[in-house]
C-alpha cells in the first residue's frame, strides 16, 4: 500500500481587533499567502519527496497566481503552518492514522496554523492507493 496526503484550505479567519491591539502592522488583514480551496498534494515516493522540500511545488489547485501561494513553485509553506500540519503529513505519507479517536475517520485532521491574528484552517487527508 502507498500513500499520498491532500491538504486543503477550509477557512481562514481574521481577528482585527487582535490586529489592532497587538500588531506591528494593525491593519495587516487576512493570511496573504493561502486561499480557501487550495489544494495540495505530498508524496514521497520514485524520486519525489515534497516533505522533505517543506511542501514546495504541491499546490496543485488555487484561485490566485500560483507563484504567490505558499507551496507553490516558488515559496514554501509559511513555518506557521509548516509547524501546525507537517507531523500530520508526515505521519500520512507513512501510512500511520492521521488521528484516531479524535477525527470520525483516522486518516482525515483539521488543524491550523498559530497566527492568532489570522489563522489559516486546513484539511488533511491520507490517501491510501496501491
Amino acid at each position: 500500500m502507498k500513500h499520498k496526503v491532500k491538504v486543503t484550505v477550509i477557512d481562514k479567519k481574521l481577528y482585527p481587533e487582535l490586529q489592532e491591539q497587538y500588531c506591528a502592522d494593525p491593519k495587516a488583514g487576512m493570511c496573504p499567502r493561502y486561499n480557501v480551496g487550495d489544494e495540495f498534494l505530498f508524496e514521497r515516493d520514485s524520486g519525489t519527496d515534497h516533505f522533505w522540500a517543506c511542501g514546495v511545488n504541491t499546490l496543485v489547485k488555487t484561485t490566485a497566481d500560483a507563484d504567490t501561494v505558499a507551496g507553490g513553485p516558488k515559496m514554501p509553506h509559511c513555518s506557521e503552518a509548516w509547524d501546525a500540519i507537517s507531523r500530520y503529513i508526515y505521519a500520512g505519507l507513512q501510512g500511520g492514522s492521521i488521528m484516531r479517536g479524535w477525527m470520525r475517520e483516522e486518516n482525515t485532521m483539521i488543524a491550523c496554523c498559530s497566527d492568532g491574528t489570522r489563522p489559516v484552517i486546513f484539511k488533511i487527508e491520507r490517501i491510501d492507493y496501491e
